[in-house]
């Protein structure tokens, strides 16, 4: 393959950090929309729920399937299809007369987004050499964080003066100008393998043991622990069991394994999983405490939580550097000891806390997991070779949907285990927890999150150090 000429990289990044960007948005700004799109449509909030839930459960049970996708057939052809996809079904949402329509949109939408995603970073993976990919990878991470500070303000804003459709317009323009991009102007890439098999079963297993996961830890937060919830877990034991038998017996399985048996690649995604379930489960926990406790309105307690996605924003491209200096083992450590840090400190606030107080907890949590997001990211794409790039993207973005579900329903269950809940919340429009009970409770949650993130640490350990970053420079 003819290595990629400037021209050529610079408009992977741009098509790559676009593409995500328009997945970011279009979760953050769905959230601010739904009450309205509740009131229209006239519907249940179980179902309003379901235009998130249907969403997550598609994407997270094709990600890793629509990566070999890509590996096979060229990650810019599905992201093509992909951003087309995503186009066409925002738009379908924006006409739904109903929310059944809504509801399966959103998980076509989802179907698409599986294929965009992964797709994002092979294309990088493919036009970056490996020991530059960290700041094409930063510029994504920032973009990601402006698209989590800028949804809401921009959700709100066009939801009150244009109504809920107006949201899902809002990527219809730039997914098409980027998706016919992608079909037009062919860039260089590497060949892929014609006979490497896609392992359907492998897949479906895959498939089913993710969704089963997703849909089970989705439904914590409002059932709690019951027979159907340990069922689900149940069957993603027995899905996953079954996929790790037919991956030790087929020749072609869906994940290499020689990709799962690279430390770097292993490790990258268990501190993945670990940074974004601490730092997504305290944001559970905070809106509940800016909006119940301190009694802020959505619009005030977005802007206190802004240092988080903020830091994200700025902190991406510093953490180049760091990571080219000392390595990915200690920028990843770092990063973690930060997150930590932000969450116990967050886990002292109380009624009286400041402004000031609340921001620097954000602000400390933002940093770190702006720096985790960049270090596990370019570790992960960059030690897969390119022909499985597709994959290790789709693992990445596993892990990233995983964690943060995971996150919630353990921050939930903590919560239901410190303090009644009150029978109010999302449904009834009144508190989740119990007058007086929350702070108590939200002292014993956030210092257990912030162990999830402490352990981030020594998993890190795995990632390469500062002689691979010497040797890198060198």
């Amino acid at each position: 393959m003819t290595p990629p000429r400037p021209r050529h990289q610079l408009l992977t990044l741009v098509g790559s950090v676009t593409g995500a960007v328009i997945v970011a948005l279009d979760g953050t700004v769905l959230t601010i929309a739904q009450p309205a799109m509740r009131r229209d449509l006239h519907a249940s909030f179980t179902a309003v729920q379901w235009t998130s839930t249907g969403y997550l459960i598609a994407v997270a049970g094709l990600l890793v399937f629509a990566g070999r996708l890509g590996d096979r057939y060229g990650h810019q052809r599905l992201f093509a299809v992909g951003t087309l996809g995503f186009a066409a079904t925002s738009a379908g949402i924006g006409l739904a007369p109903g929310i059944g329509w809504v509801i399966g949109l959103r998980v076509a939408q989802g179907v698409f987004g599986a294929l965009l995603q992964p797709a994002t970073l092979g294309m990088l993976r493919a036009a970056y050499p490996p020991d530059r990919i960290g700041v094409p990878i930063a510029w994504r991470t920032s973009a990601i964080g402006v698209a989590a500070a800028t949804g809401p303000v921009v959700g709100g804003a066009l939801t009150a003066h244009l109504g809920w459709r107006a949201v899902f317009f809002l990527s219809v323009v730039p997914a098409l100008a980027i998706g016919v991009g992608a079909l037009v102007v062919r860039l260089p890439a590497p060949k892929a393998a014609p006979g490497v098999r896609l392992d359907l079963p492998g897949a479906f297993l895959l498939a089913v043991a993710l969704v089963c996961l997703v849909h089970t830890l989705v439904a914590i937060p409002e059932t709690g622990w019951t027979a159907a919830t340990a069922l689900g877990l149940a069957a993603v034991a027995a899905a996953g069991g079954a996929l790790v038998r037919h991956a030790r017996r087929t020749a072609h399985p869906l994940v290499p394994p020689g990709l799962l048996r690279s430390a770097p690649v292993a490790s990258g995604l268990s501190v993945l999983v670990a940074a974004s379930a601490s730092v997504f489960g305290a944001l559970f926990v905070g809106t509940y405490f800016l909006q119940d406790v301190l009694a802020l309105d959505p619009l005030e307690s977005g802007l206190r939580a802004l240092p988080l996605p903020a830091m994200m924003v700025l902190g991406a491209p510093v953490c180049v550097r760091p990571l080219r200096r000392y390595g990915a083992r200690r920028t990843a450590m770092a990063g973690m000891a930060l997150l930590a840090l932000g969450l116990l400190l967050f886990s002292r606030l109380d009624a009286g806390s400041t402004a000031l107080a609340i921001g620097g907890c954000f602000l400390l949590m933002g940093a770190g997991f702006g720096a985790v997001m960049v270090t596990t990211t370019s570790v992960i794409v960059r030690h897969a070779p390119v022909d499985h790039a597709g994959v290790a993207g789709g693992l990445q973005q596993t892990a990233l949907n995983v964690g943060p579900t995971l996150g919630v329903a353990g921050a939930t269950t903590l919560m239901a285990l410190a303090a009644p809940r009150a029978g109010g919340g999302p449904g009834g429009g009144g508190p989740l927890w119990a007058g007086g009970e929350f702070l108590p409770a939200m002292g014993v949650t956030l210092p257990v999150l912030a162990a999830v993130a402490a352990a981030g640490v020594p998993l890190a350990a795995g990632l390469p150090g500062r002689a691979a970053a010497r040797a890198r420079k060198a």
